[in-house]
């Protein structure tokens, strides 16, 4: 099975977004500059996800997108099949005309394989992809020094 860019930056993109959940709608060109994907791929991949109902639009002066339902509630799974991303490991795209209009010797090895990739990302939420960069960003922030500074003090007499 191959996830191709369309798949990934839709992932990544929502993860961005729900990064910000409760902030306030975020705008495409900021994702787009944090993760360095293309502002118009963003744009088509952003009306996808729309008009499966996992982000909303908000229209005017701050506006940009938000996560449209708890972030629990979307899996990894509906984000992939929102921007029509085919996730198939078998050669025939399912329909058992692998060889010569035949099912292969493998097609079952692949079907399998697409029923467990499935379930799996299935599993994976929103939420905990959150969960994870923010655990990442927390065990990689830089410590600061709250030590006291100590100046000389003049006493006038």
């Amino acid at each position: 099975m191959r996830l191709t860019t369309k798949g990934r930056f839709a992932v990544t993109a929502m993860i961005d977004l729900a990064l910000h959940h409760g902030k306030g709608p975020v705008t495409l060109a900021a994702i787009s500059e944090r993760q360095k994907i293309s502002l118009s791929y963003l744009e088509q991949l952003f009306g996808k996800l729309r008009r499966r109902e996992l982000v909303e639009s908000v229209r005017g002066p701050g506006g940009g997108y938000r996560v449209a339902k708890p972030l629990a509630e979307i899996s990894v799974a509906q984000i992939i099949q929102a921007v029509d991303e085919p996730m198939d490991a078998t050669q025939c795209g399912g329909l058992e005309n692998c060889q010569d209009d035949h099912r292969c010797m493998t097609h079952e090895l692949w079907s399998n394989l697409n029923r467990r990739i499935q379930d799996y990302l299935r599993t994976v939420t929103l939420a905990n992809l959150v969960e994870q960069q923010q655990a990442k960003n927390s065990a990689s922030a830089v410590v600061c020094d709250h030590r006291v500074k100590r100046e000389k003090v003049s006493v006038a007499a």
